[in-house]
This record gives structure tokens, C-alpha cells and sequence, in this order.
């Protein structure tokens, strides 16, 4: 059979949407010698085969199987078709192997991040990603305004704390722990909280996008507490809180990575470090799912999930990645 007729037949056959259902019902029903084998194979009854194949014989004018109660036989016609049809399908299975198994992450990956947390945490982890993705190219979106991969603009959105209700597929990195922090000068001045209820006479910083957030939570002596703080000052991230705070100007309850570099530097102080903070935030990756994901998705989320340690908080840097 010429080239030229294989690739004839496959334009003509490819001219309604429904044609690699009828090959797949064809040669299904041959390999497995009746309808009802097809049948189970494709997920199908007896009666969809049959009708599917006849609409192809029908569409072509001509006969490509004979039926009898026990067995199909194929026609002269039929035997032609389905060295055709196992070409055509060969042939679709390696390009689709291709673009979803077979190819290395590539293309262009748009992430987007909290501002402080991806500033902070994502960021760092980037040169090492491009490293071992050398084909993935990165657009990547700092911003504390939501962006919701099922309108487009992003691929993965990576989100701190509470997610809200959504279609999306949400992996969950890990967590980052809460803590509790003043300024030396302020603790001089105001004196230290011996106990979680202190709090309530100090200047406390919050969050202002969240009015639960003036309910500090702690777990002391095996239990739960929820401390109401109010203050002067809110702002909304924990980034701008650390700085408020280490001005002097109140105690913030933030998580740990927005003020690691002040507290280890000495601009900041823990507070109540005897009491378990009862919270931490989640960290998730947020996509569209679907079957297959990109690839290039898939690498991202698996890669930051990898650099999240074995408990909360503990990020891998890059020069911890295992090899």
C-alpha cells in the first residue's frame, strides 16, 4: 500500500470528529471476535458497537465486516481498512506519547506568590529550579491580590494560609510556623509578657484583613487559649508587621520567616517562647487540574514540596537540596 494512499485515507477520514471511535470499535471487535468483547474493552454495550460500525459502513459504502451469530469475518474492504486504522492509531499514540510522557518540562510556567512569602521563600528556591529544568522559562508574579488559575493568568498560585472553596487542585508544601515578637526597646519599656493574657495590656500589631486575626491562639500547659490583643497599628503582611514591630512600635504575631533574619540578628526578641503557638499556616500550590497535568506543573509543585522539610517550617535552601 503506497504512502501516498495511507495519507489519502487518513484525510478523508479524519473529516468528522468521531472516526477514531469507529477504527478503535473496528479493530477491538476484531481482536477480541465479537462485539460483546469490544464492548468490555472500550467501556461500551454490544448494541453501541454494532451501531458505531455501522455507521462506518455506511459513511464509506462499503462492507467491512460479515456478522454471523458466532463469529465476524472480515472483507476484502475490511482487511485494507484495518491495516490503515492500526497505522492511523499507531501513529496517534506516538504523538500524544510524545507531548505528554516523552518530552522533558518545558515552556512557560506563570506562578504567582504572596509578595513577602514569595519574596522570602520562592524566590530562593528559583536558581535551583532553573537549573534542573533548563527548558522551563518563569513568569512570576508577586502580588498579595488573589490570582485564580482558572481565569488563565497564572499556572500555579502559591497560597499562605486559609484557602478559600474552589475547583482548583490544592497540594499542600508544608507549613510555616507562628511566632510571637517585640523589640528589645519595646520590651524595655513595656515589660515582658509573663503569660498569654499579659497580652491584653500591650500595644499588639494585626493584620487588617482579618478581623479574627485580634484572637491570638496558644497552647499552654496542654490547653487551648484564645487571647484577645487589640493595638494602634495593622498592616497587611507579616513582612510590614516585623518592621513595625522591630521600630519598637507594638508585639506582632507573625509567621517565623517573615522575621527569622531580625530575630537572629537581635533586632527582635521572642515572646512567650514557653508557649506552643496552636497554629501555623499552611503553604499550598493551587492549579487546574486535569489529566495529564503540564509537565512543567507537575516539576514546580513536586520540586517546592521537596524543598519543604520534614516539619513545618524547616525550608531546604538551595544549597541543602539533595543531589
Amino acid at each position: 500500500m503506497s504512502q501516498h494512499f495511507i495519507f489519502e485515507a487518513w484525510a478523508k477520514m479524519t473529516s468528522q470528529s468521531d472516526r477514531f471511535g469507529e477504527m478503535e470499535a473496528f479493530l477491538a471487535s476484531l481482536e477480541e471476535g465479537s462485539f460483546s468483547g469490544a464492548a468490555r474493552r472500550l467501556g461500551m454495550t454490544p448494541s453501541g458497537i454494532s451501531r458505531t460500525l455501522d455507521r462506518c459502513e455506511a459513511r464509506l459504502g462499503v462492507r467491512l465486516l460479515t456478522r454471523s451469530t458466532r463469529s465476524l469475518k472480515l472483507t476484502q474492504e475490511g482487511q485494507r481498512y484495518a491495516v490503515l486504522a492500526r497505522k492511523i492509531l499507531a501513529e496517534l499514540d506516538r504523538a500524544e506519547d510524545e507531548i505528554t510522557a516523552g518530552l522533558a518540562p518545558s515552556g512557560l510556567l506563570r506562578v504567582s506568590a504572596a509578595v513577602s512569602h514569595g519574596r522570602l521563600r520562592i524566590v530562593p528556591q528559583l536558581e535551583e529550579f532553573a537549573r534542573l529544568y533548563p527548558a522551563v522559562d518563569i513568569d512570576l508574579t508577586l502580588t498579595d491580590l488573589t490570582e485564580d488559575p482558572a481565569r488563565g493568568a497564572t499556572d500555579v498560585a502559591i497560597r499562605f494560609g486559609r484557602l478559600p472553596d474552589s475547583g482548583l487542585i490544592a497540594r499542600k508544601l508544608g507549613e510555616e510556623p507562628m511566632v510571637v515578637v517585640a523589640a528589645p526597646s519595646y520590651l524595655d519599656a513595656r515589660g515582658t509578657p509573663a503569660k498569654p493574657e499579659d497580652l491584653r495590656s500591650h500595644d499588639c500589631l494585626l493584620f487588617n484583613f482579618d478581623p479574627t486575626r485580634a484572637r491570638w491562639p496558644f497552647r499552654s500547659q496542654g490547653r487551648r487559649t484564645e487571647v484577645h490583643v487589640s493595638g494602634r497599628f495593622t498592616a497587611n503582611s507579616g513582612e510590614a508587621l516585623g518592621m513595625l514591630a522591630v521600630s519598637g512600635l507594638g508585639i506582632a504575631r507573625v509567621a517565623r520567616f517573615a522575621v527569622e533574619d531580625d530575630l537572629a540578628a537581635g533586632r527582635l526578641r521572642e515572646v512567650l517562647p514557653g508557649d506552643t503557638i496552636d497554629e501555623g499556616h499552611e503553604v499550598h500550590a493551587l492549579f487546574v487540574g486535569g489529566d495529564p497535568i503540564p509537565a512543567r506543573v507537575r516539576a514546580l509543585v513536586d520540586f517546592l514540596a521537596d524543598r519543604m522539610g520534614t516539619r513545618s517550617g524547616q525550608w531546604r535552601l538551595p544549597d541543602q537540596a539533595p543531589r
